[in-house]
C-alpha cells in the first residue's frame, strides 16, 4: 500500500524556520517527482515546490528565495526547508508524489499544519 507521511509542522514566529519531511513507502521513489502543496483556510490548494527524480527544482513565486525542496532517495524522503516564514505561509502542507509512465499516478499525504504567528 502506498503511503506518504508528512512531519515537521508546528507553530513558529514570523521570520522563523521550519523543515518539513515526507517519507514515502509502497512506491519506487526514484521514479516519482515529489511536490509540496499547501492549503490555507478558505483558499484553494496551491503548488509550493517541485523536485524531479533527477533533482531539478521549481518553486512558486511566493516562496522563491525562502523555501528549498530536496530529496534523499536512499531514505525515500523529500524535504521542504522553510525560512523567513510569514503569517501568510500558514496552511496545511501536503506531500505529493507524481509518476509519469504508461498511466499517470499520483499520491497524497495526510498533511501537516504549519502556523506562523506571534
Amino acid at each position: 500500500q502506498v503511503q506518504l507521511v508528512e512531519s515537521g509542522g508546528g507553530l513558529v514566529q514570523p521570520g522563523g524556520s521550519l523543515r518539513l519531511s515526507c517519507g514515502a513507502s509502497g512506491i519506487t521513489f526514484t521514479n516519482y517527482a515529489m511536490n509540496w502543496y499547501r492549503q490555507a483556510p478558505g483558499k484553494e490548494r496551491e503548488l509550493v515546490a517541485t523536485i524531479t527524480p533527477g533533482g531539478s527544482t521549481n518553486y512558486a513565486d511566493f516562496v522563491k528565495g525562502r523555501f528549498t525542496i530536496s530529496r534523499e532517495n536512499a531514505k525515500n524522503t523529500v524535504y521542504l526547508q522553510m525560512n523567513s516564514l510569514k503569517p501568510e505561509d500558514t496552511a496545511v502542507y501536503y506531500c505529493n508524489a507524481a509518476f509519469r509512465g504508461f498511466i499517470r499516478q499520483e499520491y497524497w499525504g495526510q498533511g501537516t499544519q504549519v502556523t506562523i504567528s506571534s
